[in-house]
């Protein structure tokens, strides 16, 4: 809203300092600002709002140091987070930018399965939540919603590199850096030479004409991305700061992906895809490592308040959209190796079980338990340690995972 306000200062009465509005730069740096700011201070009034509701966690004794003190520590803390985000983001953001727009339906519609979750567990008393298969159907509809708009939507284009050699001059007379944009669903591709897959291209398997079909497989990969790593934020959330600190280091690599993809002098100097409109996606990444980092405040050992799946949720969809966003959703395995690594050890353990029980009668373990940072406290580690050892591996995979770009 103050990004259009103050436009409108510019344009009719050429008000000193109303330019500043125009600069991503500045509107990222007030957005995280601003977030900052009221997850750190809002945030405490929320915390008391749920421990005066009686919101708070009810945990089973697992056997973990430290588990039974964690009981009543307020949950839904999630909110603190989405509403850290969208306020500055309301605030600072072109509203009408086709990804901030996607990126604002994603908050609301994966908050809102997380919200419907955690209440279900709370309030009804039912330790199992939302039903698994309507947690999958809201992200399977989000996944439609997402691969459609980014599709089928005219203002989703990228520009690719002109030769340097070639005659194409842009109106100034001068050689053009990129061509006029285009509709595709190119993609990059880690450690590769010509690092660009065309999701498109699969069709051309079965002949000429088939590429128009072409949603017919990016659709489902976008829902399956989004499932995937909501999925996987909601189990790495289980120790005090592990699932926002590691979500923080993601979307702060993804920001920086989203400014130079989306600066066409950036995206020329380190030869990567060049996509229009998408460096407004850097105002709303301000905003949302501003709100992780402010929820940290309250959320590191020993922790005030717990994100629930009204935050896990939420984050994980947001990293997904964010990714496949700048088309960089290949790298997540990389990227999001927290993540990963924690949902592969649950699914060897359970798979593990399963077959040893089968097979012998009794059911063997992997792990000590699942996922892979409660194998760590049941080792006697304490859990900031693997808290703080869990980051510097996702700071690791970060750097790692911008290398890559240059790594052809």
């Amino acid at each position: 809203m103050l990004y259009y306000l103050f436009e409108y200062l510019e344009n009719h009465y050429n008000l000193p300092g109303a330019s500043l509005f125009q600069y991503i730069s500045f509107r990222s740096a007030m957005a995280f600002i601003v977030s900052l700011l009221f997850s750190t201070i809002y945030g405490r009034r929320i915390i008391n709002y749920l421990q005066s509701k009686q919101i708070g966690e009810s945990v089973r004794d697992l056997g973990l140091d430290g588990q039974i003190e964690k009981a009543g520590t307020p949950t839904m803390g999630g909110i603190i987070i989405i509403l850290a985000t969208l306020i500055p983001v309301l605030l600072f953001t072109q509203i009408t930018n086709v990804y901030i727009v996607i990126l604002l339906v994603t908050t609301l519609w994966m908050g809102t399965i997380g919200f419907v979750d955690d209440y279900i567990k709370i309030f009804k008393k039912d330790k199992e939540g939302l039903k698994g298969k309507f947690k999958i159907i809201g992200q399977v509809s989000l996944g439609i919603f997402v691969g459609a708009m980014l599709y089928f939507h005219s203002s989703v284009t990228m520009k690719e590199k002109v030769i340097q050699n070639t005659q194409i001059v842009s109106e100034t007379g001068k050689p053009r850096l990129f061509s006029d944009a285009i509709k595709s669903t190119k993609t990059t591709i880690p450690f590769l030479k010509n690092n660009e897959l065309e999701y498109a291209a699969i069709l051309d398997l079965f002949g000429d004409g088939y590429r128009d079909y072409a949603w017919l497989i990016f659709i489902p990969i976008v829902i399956f991305i989004i499932t995937a790593v909501s999925n996987g934020a909601n189990l790495t959330d289980g120790i005090d700061g592990l699932a926002a600190g590691s979500s923080a280091i993601i979307v702060l690599t993804l920001g920086v992906f989203a400014w130079v993809s989306g600066n066409i002098i950036f995206a020329n100097y380190l030869d990567v895809m060049y996509i229009p409109n998408s460096g407004e996606m850097t105002v709303f990444i301000a905003a949302f490592v501003g709100a992780l980092v402010g929820f940290l405040w309250y959320n590191t050992y020993p922790a005030q308040v717990f994100m629930g799946d009204t935050g896990s949720l939420t984050i994980g969809g947001i990293i997904a959209v964010l990714a496949i966003a700048v088309r960089k959703e290949l790298l997540i395995p990389i990227l999001a190796g927290v993540f990963l690594v924690e949902t592969l050890s649950v699914i060897l353990q359970v798979s593990f079980f399963k077959y040893t029980r089968k097979k012998y009668g009794v059911g063997k373990r992997i792990f000590k338990m699942s996922p892979l940072h409660h194998h760590y406290q049941k080792s006697g580690y304490h859990e900031s340690k693997i808290v703080t050892r869990f980051w510097i591996v996702g700071i690791m995979l970060a750097v790692l995972t911008v290398v890559t770009l240059k790594l052809r």
